[in-house]
């Protein structure tokens, strides 16, 4: 048993914690309170947009095509599902405008997927960082979704130009994509903040993460109709009703309905505004408060 210098004073640590806060001190890399956070969040804002916006800059450098890769990666996706699903599986059969159906579905589903996968990557990728530097954590997942909002962003161009080809014109319903991003966008934040804090302390979910994107995907209507599958009596209600309010599929038929003439109001399912906003409300705000409370433990051990 160490025995203490003389002259020096000994504390019991319920003393120790009492001297401590009467001298204003605090636990180093304590979490702070919730709206200390988002105040914190908010004042790195600007690192927040350059940091996504270097990631995005940075994701195609190597490659001889350079960003031109943000565009072919969903169209090449998209000519592959066409070729699979459409030609050989036929599932083209009874969809109208089929073609801006499966890229819509593609480009909106990818948005999902890529928020999702980057946020397993959001601490782990990025640990350097965390260790060297003091700053919100949430800073990083919340980078990263932006990058593959500002990626989509760039790629609605290319969807854009397919629209016109098969003759989809702008109409005011375009002006719906707007808030059915937004929402998106949000719901994709959310769950990103999740999985950030999962991987965190289980990397082993990162390996699993693409075989549950997989299966959320064809759960989600991308290159199939969800209306032609349901129909009939073939599949049990509770089923039906669990596909139809799947968020993925939310996002992509509300994009669908502002985007497509042939896809009218009577494919969507009841009420598909508010529970699209729901999803988005609901992850967004426990996703992120999901991983602001373990805050303290990133990039330690």
């Amino acid at each position: 048993m160490t025995t203490p210098a003389p002259g020096i004073p000994t504390y019991a640590p319920g003393e120790l914690a009492a001297l401590a806060a009467r001298h204003g001190l605090k636990v180093s890399g304590a979490r702070p309170s919730l709206p200390a956070y988002i105040g914190q969040l908010w004042g790195r804002r600007h690192f927040i947009a350059a940091f996504a916006t270097a990631k995005l800059t940075a994701q195609y450098s190597q490659a001889k095509l350079g960003q031109i890769w943000q565009i072919m990666t969903p169209l090449l996706n998209a000519a592959v599902y066409y070729f699979i699903f459409g030609v050989l599986l036929n599932t083209r059969h009874g969809v109208e405008d089929f073609v801006p159906f499966l890229v819509t579905g593609v480009f909106i589903w990818t948005f999902t997927s890529s928020s999702i996968t980057a946020g397993t990557r959001a601490i782990s990728g990025n640990i350097g960082l965390v260790r060297a530097l003091h700053f919100p954590r949430a800073s990083l997942p919340v980078a990263l979704a932006l990058q593959q909002l500002q990626q989509l962003l760039f790629s609605l161009g290319a969807l854009t130009l397919i629209l016109l080809a098969f003759g989809q014109y702008p109409r005011p319903s375009w002006l719906l994509a707007v808030p059915a991003l937004a929402l998106q966008a949000l719901f994709n934040t959310g769950v990103s903040m999740a999985v950030a804090r999962l991987t965190a302390t289980t990397p082993d979910i990162a390996q699993l993460m693409p075989f549950l994107l997989r299966t959320w995907m064809y759960a989600s209507g991308v290159m199939w109709s969800l209306e032609q599958l349901l129909a009939g009596d073939r599949v049990p209600h509770a089923v039906m009703v669990a596909l139809e309010y799947n968020p993925a599929a939310l996002y992509i038929n509300l994009m669908r309905f502002a985007l497509i003439d042939s896809y009218g109001a009577g494919q969507l399912p009841p009420h598909a505004w508010a529970a699209a906003a729901g999803w988005a409300l609901l992850c967004g705000v426990a996703g992120f408060v999901y991983f602001w409370k373990a805050e303290e433990t990133y990039g330690r051990g």
